[in-house]
């Protein structure tokens, strides 16, 4: 009978669900919200809106913007507990800070053990400006300093960069991180929504989900990538050493970190809007050599794409970081920052029709067998 059965690894292929929320085509490059293209919300459109969009199921009007965005600026808030708790941890990897962090704003929020769908909502989008401030925080605490109070005149990423920084950022650098977290907000059944829904199927709160998606998150099969692309543009150096560097891992069958995609098979298509910002901001900011060592890695990378290694969204989120200033082990917790709505609604989709997640494991171990008692073995 197990000659039968097929097992699909990682679950590739599989579809376990149902959802209206993104569509992607790997084979064509191409990603939805609701319908809409990510090229016409990384343009046109800002992270309140796509996030209203995403747990609403349609672009807000003004009235409605108005009063979503009021609700995310009342959410930042944090309990005094939650600063302890951080002073405790300051020498912790941010992301394991952000996730204790949030496994104790479900202590210290008696509400966040409400798991109805509004429950989910109210809690979901308090957490969505929640992240950034603990994140911020943390920061400023491990240093020495002060955490900085948010602006209640800022957007969400403007806010971000001004509690993180604890100085306005100018347009153009806070209108690029809010197409970062656009362009993070969603993507399917990705393995930290996956790994939330599986929590919320057991009937779990909101809280609950968003630690088992960071969890997931941290993984640097899944979050890293923006990381590890720094670290792989400082070892190249120089535009110059990037085709010998390329030459040197595809000739030991070495994966080049920011190319190739779980789904897609085209070039992702987040990352022209994240390429545009880096040679934008670069120039700007007199440091255009990250730039010109990344498109020198893309030139030599060119052979491989007809084998689906074209370049990914994180491929250059982490220069934009890294223009910031920003510490590397901050670059996971950042993609956090986008993705919690994206959380948010899979959770809200899931506790509406919620079945139990449960898949089987095909048992390859030893045959039936007699016990053995211990003075006999």
């Amino acid at each position: 009978m197990s000659e039968d059965i097929r097992i699909n690894r990682g679950l590739k292929g599989v579809y376990f669900e149902r959802s209206g929320v993104s569509h992607i085509d790997g084979a064509k490059g191409e990603l939805s919200y609701r319908g809409y293209s990510i090229h016409d919300l990384a343009t046109r459109s800002t992270f309140e809106e796509t996030a209203y969009l995403l747990i609403h199921g349609e672009l807000p009007d003004a009235a409605e913007l108005a009063a979503f965005d009021q609700t995310l600026k009342a959410g930042r808030e944090l309990p005094g507990a939650i600063y302890d708790i951080i002073g405790r941890l300051k020498d912790g990897h941010p992301m394991d800070v952000l996730r204790t962090c949030v496994s104790a704003l479900a202590a210290l929020e008696p509400s966040s053990s409400d798991a109805s769908e509004e429950g989910f909502l109210r809690n979901g989008l308090r957490l969505t400006s929640q992240v950034p401030m603990i994140i911020a925080a943390h920061e400023h605490i491990r240093n020495g300093s002060e955490p900085v109070t948010a602006d209640p005149a800022l957007g969400h990423a403007a806010n971000w960069l001004w509690m993180l920084k604890g100085e306005k950022p100018s347009e153009d650098a806070a209108r690029l991180s809010d197409v970062d977290f656009i362009l993070h907000a969603e993507h399917g059944s990705n393995a930290s929504s996956f790994a939330a829904r599986v929590t919320v199927g057991t009937e779990a709160n909101f809280h609950g989900a968003c630690v088992t998606a960071l969890s997931t998150l941290a993984g640097p099969a899944h979050g890293g990538a923006a990381e590890d692309v720094m670290k792989m543009v400082e070892e190249i150096g120089t535009p110059e050493n990037a085709a010998a560097y390329v030459k040197a891992k595809r000739g030991n069958r070495e994966a080049v970190t920011g190319f190739g995609h779980r789904v897609y098979r085209a070039e992702d298509p987040r990352a022209r809007h994240m390429r545009d910002g880096v040679a934008k901001l670069g120039a700007e900011m007199g440091q255009p050599q990250w730039f010109e060592i990344l498109q020198a890695v893309v030139e030599a990378m060119k052979p491989y794409a007809r084998h689906g290694l074209n370049v990914n969204v994180d491929f250059y989120s982490g220069a934009i970081y890294q223009l910031h200033g920003i510490p590397m082990d901050l670059y996971v917790p950042i993609f956090a920052i986008g993705r919690v709505p994206g959380w948010l609604i899979q959770c809200i989709e899931q506790h509406r029709t919620n079945i139990l997640i449960r898949p089987l494991t095909l048992y390859n171990g030893s045959e039936p067998r007699d016990y053995v008692a211990m003075e006999d073995r």
